[in-house]
């Protein structure tokens, strides 16, 4: 038999699931199974659960016949454990590395029914909240029942934090019951009737704190359903156990705890139905009151209490809008000075910009940026020419950065930020694409559309995943970051892949439009013709064999610091090659070229560089899966990989994935070269399965697509 099950409910999680599978399947115990319950996800979860169960046979994979929910889920995956003991681990967190063996260890050593193990919590932008309940579990005797030690009733009711033995679960036919609140009808019987309950006081699970997508940030009446399980939990202890009344009165105290803070919660219970929802709770508080009391809470939590006792709706709201107040005038007052300053501080620009504000949308104009105001380029160039010919209703409108004013093509109707111009038009405009986010004072206007079209497949981390790796962050402000984000309407990714990583680093209410980059349709159409066209605009001879350097940022690099010498690399592929360098934008200006390698980092049209190059070659550049769009050989040269997967932190090995032949040293990286090796046919498979894997939707059409559905409102 095995020791544990895992029971892994999966739904709507693909952007966490291969984080949680991972700590799984990485841990040093290995006696354990992992019944992984697809409820019908809409989306790539199941394609995810199907790729580890095709490489590790202790993956189970059930489908559920239609969407069951959370609970009905569980149950499900139970119906097909065969462990010892069971786990229902919650797809959206990860264990600790350990874990699984300080939880059969500690099982073997007290032979409990039931173990409760700790977690902190884990929120989006990086905060832990460590050791949440680690003194309370401390505290705990080692092995002991309900009634015993009662405090048991006021750690945390969920399933994901207790390991059950499961002949115990089928012998008193404990299972979950449908709806919102599941883990509270289950997780206080099963406390109450466990013979044996031991505890771990150590960190095992890190709880994930949602920034969307969870219950207790939906707001609805669905809420409701937390009564029906405390009712249930009610006659479930007394079927299965004998409660003391200092059990009776500490599980009073819990439920209706439980009740105030899904009440005052402001993501939940809707306004309009708040007062209904406090007529329930003081029904159930006359129901279920113990006759010996219960242990009443201090100060204003007692308070609550006593108001819930007298059906005193009103007297509450009045009650936590005083207290409300007097916290937000202190903070009012420490931010008085600031607000003067800043106040006092701000250009006419932006007297200007909230005046337009008032103004009306202009219907007719699409405001359009890239990377920082640099000019036409990269995701939103392709999308605005598309949109010329399928939408020429809209008007075209670029903002620019004005060290970069006169570089902007003839034509091209743009303005300059900053200035009046560039204000009226971030103010008015109907739509605003862009491939990074627009500035932060900028107000996302009702009847407005934001297109965030990115700039590359992500190997490395971004967003709010790269809370786990500091060390190679440059904006830490990850609550910024995600108000930024979500201003978006429309998300635009390129593949699958960068669907699912999108749905960890930017946990916001967009739509994604998963249909290939529009920057690359011109590298799927592409013929020899233009790119004879690229390289004689690059004056490169038609008989030379030329190579494309794009190397990405280091942000722990001194300024200056290369990791491939390009001048010695150009000598030693010979006159018969051209090595061109684009250095990545965010990199200090190299010292200028000696001939032996051409400098091609201002030219302003990458996909000209790429028509142009018969190789790439590159370390963690996003330039790989565009590059890879052509079927021409691609070299990665990963001479720190280990030092920029710790510090920058990746979504995938790219050593082990490669999109075609890999060096670490230099001397091999030349071999590759003399040697053909970077074209073989090797090399050549290899990058079949990457073009498979992120290139799949890169047909041509992919700017259409984007403005079929933003502009058009097509979505078919």
């Amino acid at each position: 038999m095995t020791f544990l099950s895992i029971v892994l409910p999966v739904y709507k999680v693909q952007g966490y699931l291969r984080q949680c599978l991972d700590s799984l399947l990485s841990q040093s115990f290995t006696d354990f199974e992992i019944v992984a319950v697809d409820d019908r996800s809409p989306d790539y979860s199941g394609e995810i659960l199907a790729e580890y169960a095709a490489r590790d046979p202790r993956v189970r994979v059930v489908t559920a016949p239609e969407n069951l929910g959370l609970g009905r889920a569980r149950n499900l995956g139970l119906e097909h454990a065969t462990g010892e003991y069971v786990w229902f681990v919650d797809s959206d967190d990860w264990l600790t590395e350990g874990t699984l063996n300080a939880v059969a260890e500690r099982l073997r050593e007290t032979d409990a029914d039931l173990l409760i193990v700790g977690w902190d919590r884990v929120h989006w932008d990086g905060r832990v909240q460590a050791g949440t309940a680690r003194k309370s579990l401390a505290a705990a005797p080692g092995v002991f029942s309900a009634e015993q030690w009662p405090q048991v009733l006021n750690i945390l009711h969920v399933a994901w934090n207790k390991v059950v033995r499961r002949e115990f679960l089928l012998r008193l036919g404990f299972v979950f019951e449908a709806g919102w609140y599941e883990d509270v009808s289950f997780s206080f019987p099963v406390m109450l009737a466990a013979p044996r309950i031991s505890t771990l006081p150590r960190t095992c699970v890190h709880y994930r704190q949602r920034r969307t997508g969870a219950i207790t940030r939906t707001k609805g009446d669905r809420h409701f359903e937390v009564f029906d399980h405390w009712e249930h939990a009610q006659a479930l202890a007394t079927k299965y156990a004998s409660p003391t009344d200092e059990v009776r009165g500490l599980l009073f105290r819990r439920m209706i705890w439980h009740f105030l803070r899904v009440l005052r919660h402001d993501e939940r219970v809707p306004r309009e139905s708040q007062a209904r929802f406090f007529g329930r709770m003081s029904e159930m508080y006359k129901t279920y009151l113990p006759p010996s009391g219960y242990p009443v809470p201090a100060r204003a939590e007692g308070l609550r209490y006593r108001m819930v006792a007298n059906n005193s709706y009103r007297t509450l709201r009045l009650f936590d809008f005083a207290i409300g107040r007097a916290r937000r005038s202190k903070r009012l007052l420490r931010r008085a000075a600031g607000w003067v300053k800043r106040r006092t501080r701000q250009a006419a620009g932006q007297v200007y910009y909230r005046v337009q504000l008032r103004l009306p949308v202009d219907q007719s104009l699409a405001l359009y940026g890239a990377y920082w105001f640099r000019g036409v380029s990269c995701n939103p160039a392709a999308i605005a020419a598309k949109a010329a010919e399928l939408a020429p209703h809209l008007r075209p409108v670029w903002v620019v950065a004005e060290p970069y004013a006169k570089a902007m093509p003839a034509g091209v109707d743009h303005v300059v930020a900053g200035t009046l111009p560039y204000y009226r038009a971030i103010a008015r405009a109907r739509y605003l694409v862009n491939n990074v986010n627009w500035p932060n004072r900028l107000v996302k206007r009702r009847g407005t559309t934001h297109v965030m079209t990115h700039h590359g497949t992500p190997l490395k981390k971004m967003g709010a995943d790269q809370a786990d790796h500091p060390a190679g962050v440059k904006d830490a402000d990850f609550r910024a970051q995600m108000v930024r984000a979500d201003r978006w309407d429309f998300s635009v990714t390129s593949n699958p892949f960068t669907t699912i990583a999108w749905e960890s680093a930017y946990p916001c209410a967009h739509e994604t439009l998963e249909v290939g980059y529009p920057r690359n349709d011109r590298l799927a159409t592409a013929t020899a013709a233009d790119s004879a066209a690229a390289r004689e605009r690059l004056g490169i001879p038609a008989d030379r064999r030329v190579v494309l350097y794009m190397p990405t940022h280091r942000e722990w690099l001194p300024a200056g610091r290369r990791v491939l010498d390009t001048e010695r690399f150009a000598e030693e592929l010979g006159p018969d090659w051209t090595l061109l360098v684009r250095e990545h934008y965010f990199t200090s200006p190299a010292e200028p070229a000696s001939g032996a390698a051409v400098d091609v980092s201002d030219h302003p049209v990458v996909e000209d560089l790429y028509l142009a190059a018969d190789v790439l070659l590159t370390d963690y550049s996003s330039a790989m899966f565009d590059f890879a769009v052509l079927d021409r050989p691609v070299v990665v040269f990963a001479p720190d990989w280990p030092v920029y997967r710790d510090v920058r932190g990746v979504y995938f090995d790219l050593l082990t994935e490669p999109p075609g032949a890999v060096s670490t040293d230099y001397a091999a990286l030349v071999g590759l070269f003399r040697s053909g090796a970077y074209g073989d046919d090797r090399a050549a498979a290899t990058r079949a399965d990457f073009r498979a894997r992120f290139c799949s939707l890169d047909d041509g059409h992919a700017a259409e697509r984007v403005v079929r559905r933003v502009f058009l409102d097509k979505k078919q």
